[in-house]
């Protein structure tokens, strides 16, 4: 593993298994199941924020659940270096939900304070409460918050609470899954705001997770696109939608409003999203593609590398730069 790389996956995969044999499960087997993500291969660097992206099913939150730990993978390696101290690295994770993530009997204090306790981080009643106190004003809240329950806070105070409770564990790796989508549109602002400030401060290494591009646009340093458990496209997120390489990639780039000009009008991806426990032959994406032909049918794309490092999968090399337009906008539009 490269210095400068925290995570490293390597052809990983997560099956989930269905009416399999003994024999077949002895075996690991993947047949008999459906393969959540398939083959990705991801590196994320020291200090910089991987962001996946996706529609729903597209296995980009159990990628997030193995890199945490929460599963194990079906095949594959995912492989992190040791901390200063010599010891595996401390990981948090801050979930979609702000409702279900927090136990509703516990107090502020104590749902903050149990990751400085578990992991031995401050001694003593006094300091993890002073922590408490200085976690709290970090995210947003005041120290007066921490004798309260999660009932009397809204969503978006809820989230800051989660990601006070994961920066009080003093990570060296943040998964965030989707940790806007659940809230208003008013509040997701602030709290990207937010993240963005602590990713900046904290120099925290992350992979952040969402199926909104406009979201990952201002918070990743580099993107990854999943399709059907496929890691189909990786860029920085500037190249990506500057120049994405892959039709899916531009087609979500369109499903998406644009924040950088007036035009606001969004154009839904045609078609229904495949079966993921029968995924198409050949190259997934081709049932749903403007430019598919006979051999998108037959044969799985080859990995391509790009100038800058990133890479794709798809048979063509593409003009798909933001000042073409697609056969299947040009039919909707006709």
């Amino acid at each position: 593993m490269s210095a400068s790389n925290f995570l490293v996956l390597n052809r990983v995969s997560k099956v989930y298994r269905r009416n399999q044999s003994l024999v077949e499960r002895l075996k690991k087997s993947e047949s008999g199941g459906t393969k959540a993500v398939s083959d990705v291969s991801l590196t994320v660097r020291h200090g910089e924020t991987m962001g996946l992206v996706g529609e729903s099913g597209c296995g980009k939150s159990t990628l997030a659940r193995l890199v945490s730990g929460l599963m194990p993978p079906t095949s594959g390696e995912i492989s992190f270096p040791p901390n200063a101290s010599g010891n595996k690295p401390r990981l948090q994770m801050i979930f979609q939900d702000p409702y279900s993530s927090l136990n509703g009997r516990w107090t502020i204090e104590d749902i903050i304070a149990e990751p400085i306790r578990v992991h031995k981080l401050r001694q003593g009643r006094a300091a993890i409460r002073t922590r408490v106190d200085e976690l709290l004003v970090q995210v947003g809240l005041s120290a007066a918050d921490a004798g309260k329950y999660p009932q009397e806070f809204s969503g978006g105070q809820r989230q800051r609470i989660c990601i006070a409770r994961a920066l009080a564990g003093e990570p060296d790796f943040l998964v965030l899954d989707e940790p806007t989508s659940a809230l208003d549109v008013s509040v997701q602002a602030q709290i990207l705001n937010l993240l963005r400030d602590l990713q900046k401060n904290l120099h925290l290494t992350s992979l952040f997770i969402t199926h909104n591009l406009s979201v990952v646009r201002i918070m990743a340093d580099r993107i990854g696109v999943m399709y059907l458990g496929e890691l189909v496209e990786e860029a920085t997120s500037e190249e990506l939608f500057r120049k994405p390489r892959h039709p899916y990639t531009r087609l979500l780039i369109d499903a998406a409003p644009d924040m950088d000009t007036s035009d606001r009008s969004l154009h839904p991806i045609a078609g229904e999203l495949p079966n993921p426990a029968f995924p198409p032959a050949g190259c997934r994406f081709h049932t749903r593609c403007p430019f598919a032909q006979e051999i998108c049918r037959n044969t799985s794309p080859p990995q391509k590398a790009t100038e800058s490092g990133g890479m794709f999968r798809c048979h063509f090399d593409l003009d798909l730069s933001k000042a073409t337009v697609f056969p299947a906008v040009k039919a909707r539009t006709a």
